[in-house]
């Protein structure tokens, strides 16, 4: 997979999935860029891992240990224009994607959203913004690290169970997805 900007902002579903797999920091060390979450994103997200660290999960140690290690960079606003889109943009997304596409739109980012609304708005807005998924990082992390197939397959299952996600039908690597849930 190759990265065609020097930051990837993760919107919040796919910080979800990625923490749901039980492998976040392993998956954000694959990525070769910078990889960056909004403040709106960190806060919201940091509520719904709660409910994850209930089920036993460690998703709020590694979200975490993700930002204390540097792996994971938080920010904010830095001009009117940014905050001004985000306002714009939230008539239209939610809250996290709005700010992650403000973001993104106005820093020139790579940006990696599940969200259909998200995805649809920035092929009109910003069509020359690498738009990333859950099963592409994924798929790339496995092929990266040699994942066994019975590892992945456990991974997979995880981020469906506890994230609540599995790959669309117009998603080019569902296929490899389902095959290597099994």
């Amino acid at each position: 997979m190759q990265i065609t900007h020097s930051h990837i902002l993760l919107d919040a579903c796919c910080v979800l999935n990625f923490c749901a797999s039980g492998e976040f920091l392993a998956i954000l060390k694959s990525l070769p860029a910078e990889v960056v979450v909004t403040t709106v994103v960190q806060e919201y997200e940091l509520k719904t891992l709660q409910s994850l660290k209930e089920e036993d999960n460690d998703a709020v140690f590694q979200f975490e240990e993700a930002m204390k290690q540097g792996l994971l960079i938080v920010v904010d606003f830095e001009s009117e224009q940014e905050e001004e889109s985000f306002v714009n943009y939230a008539a239209i997304l939610d809250d996290g994607e709005s700010a992650t596409c403000a973001i993104a739109v106005h820093r020139q980012w790579a940006i990696a959203t599940d969200d259909k609304r998200a995805i649809s708005f920035l092929k009109n807005e910003a069509p020359h913004l690498q738009i990333l998924s859950t099963s592409e990082i994924i798929k790339n992390w496995s092929e990266q690290q040699s994942i066994d197939s019975s590892v992945l397959s456990h991974i997979l299952n995880q981020i469906r169970i506890k994230g609540h996600y599995a790959p669309p039908k117009n998603d080019p690597l569902r296929n490899w997805w389902q095959k290597s849930s099994e």
